[in-house]
């Protein structure tokens, strides 16, 4: 599908859709546990493929009307799956269920589309290996499609912080149910930590101890996954706030709330300070858990993005309506998404007549030397490529058709349905 759209004013009330990242940790988590009713939870494409999983090791995941799942856990047994684990498009998905893949008497096969074929997972197979499982990728390159054979039973191991924290995510949920349990050694930085954050909370939530420690990470092994009553409700996800926020920032005189915004762990919380420091007109009440936005003139920053990934594509186009330079640092590991999530933000918006610098680390995006123009530009298969360079649409001088549009279901399925609602023109072409 592509979405053609033409320049618009927004307002209106913006529902928050559920976090992507708390739904992936809670399924699994549900899925190491008994009996677990899961509220408020995404069902997109990722999400679907970690269910998909939890289904395969044993367990069971329904999902009613009102999008409550009921899950039905392994107890912390995975059984060998009886046929090919197919992640998708989902990182999360391949990385997390990896790791409860080794927790199997037995071997498990795990692939995903082309995108998550170049994904690195070498790390994580390494750590398996020095877990005493086994781990490899079928072409020796560390990609999959990758072979596990377990069962692991912990100890310690030492992995890199600065390719992905989802690795030490995986680690973290499996050693619960070790009989040793885990401590992760990072030999670098950890970059993206307040995942990591997220995994902790999680956990925490689900009865599990987990733990910072000097040089990484420590889980105790011989625990059980049990979430007090047998519920847990997901909150909402500000990765996917960024988008009705910026939309708000650049479109929207009248103003934007949105609601279900309500403080937790999510890294991404720093879009709301990033919005403001640009000079929009935002307002977040953390305890009513809503944030009022509306434009203002923009000016360039300079902002690090080691720990929120996910945000370049937002701020990125944010830096293409603001007068001077956003310069955005510290963003090798935004390379490794679903696509290079760096160049592909240069050369789409650079169709549309924005100019920019691109390096190795980072992105300057230069708002005065570019003029915003209408134009027709890939979706890159990457659904927050495709809802930034919606974003732009907004405000460009003339039409702006997003191709491939149907990929933000993987993370936002209403995304456009709420532009509409919101007062955007646009046009749907199958």
């Amino acid at each position: 599908m592509n979405v053609t759209i033409t320049p618009s004013s927004l307002q209106g009330t913006a529902q928050a859709p559920p976090s992507k990242s708390y739904t992936h940790r809670a399924i699994l988590a549900s899925g190491y546990a008994g009996q677990t009713t899961v509220r408020d939870a995404l069902w997109s494409a990722d999400t679907q493929a970690t269910a998909r999983a939890v289904d395969l090791f044993g367990g069971s995941v329904s999902r009613a009307d009102d999008g409550t799942l009921e899950i039905e856990g392994f107890d912390g047994q995975p059984d060998i799956p009886a046929d090919v684990i197919n992640c998708d498009n989902s990182g999360t998905t391949m990385r997390l269920v990896t790791a409860a893949a080794a927790l199997a008497d037995g071997t498990t096969v795990l692939t995903g589309d082309e995108s998550l074929r170049s994904r690195p997972q070498g790390p994580l197979l390494e750590a398996i290996a020095d877990l005493g499982g086994e781990a490899k990728s079928t072409r020796g390159n560390g990609q999959a499609p990758l072979v596990v054979t377990g069962p692991i039973a912990g100890g310690e191991v030492a992995i890199p912080g600065d390719v992905s924290s989802q690795y030490i995510t995986a680690l973290l949920m499996a050693g619960a149910v070790t009989d040793d349990g885990i401590d992760v050694v990072l030999e670098t930085e950890l970059k993206s930590a307040p995942y990591v954050d997220i995994t902790l909370e999680v956990l925490e939530a689900f009865g599990v101890d987990a733990r910072q420690t000097a040089d990484g990470f420590s889980v105790e092994g011989g625990q059980s996954y049990d979430p007090v009553g047998g519920e847990y409700a997901v909150p909402g996800d500000f990765s996917s706030i960024s988008y009705p926020l910026a939309a708000g920032a650049i479109a929207s005189e009248d103003g934007i709330r949105i609601e279900g915004a309500n403080p937790s762990a999510q890294g991404d919380t720093a879009i709301v300070d990033i919005v403001d420091r640009m000079g929009a007109d935002v307002d977040w009440d953390r305890e009513a858990g809503t944030i009022d936005v509306s434009s203002a003139p923009l000016s360039g920053i300079e902002v690090s993005v080691e720990d929120t990934p996910d945000l370049l594509p937002t701020i990125a186009t944010l830096g293409a309506v603001a007068d001077g330079d956003t310069h955005i640092t510290n963003a090798e590991h935004v390379r490794y998404k679903e696509t290079d999530r760096v160049s592909a933000m240069a050369e789409e918006l650079g169709t549309m007549g924005v100019a920019t610098t691109e390096e190795h680390d980072s992105l300057t995006i230069h708002g005065s030397d570019s003029t915003l123009e209408g134009a027709t530009v890939s979706g890159r298969a990457d659904h927050r490529i495709i809802m930034a360079l919606a974003l732009a649409g907004l405000v460009a001088d003339g039409e702006t058709t997003v191709e491939g549009a149907d990929h933000v279901d993987v993370s936002f399925p209403g995304f456009f349905g709420l532009l509409e609602a919101l007062g955007c023109s646009l046009e749907r072409q199958s």
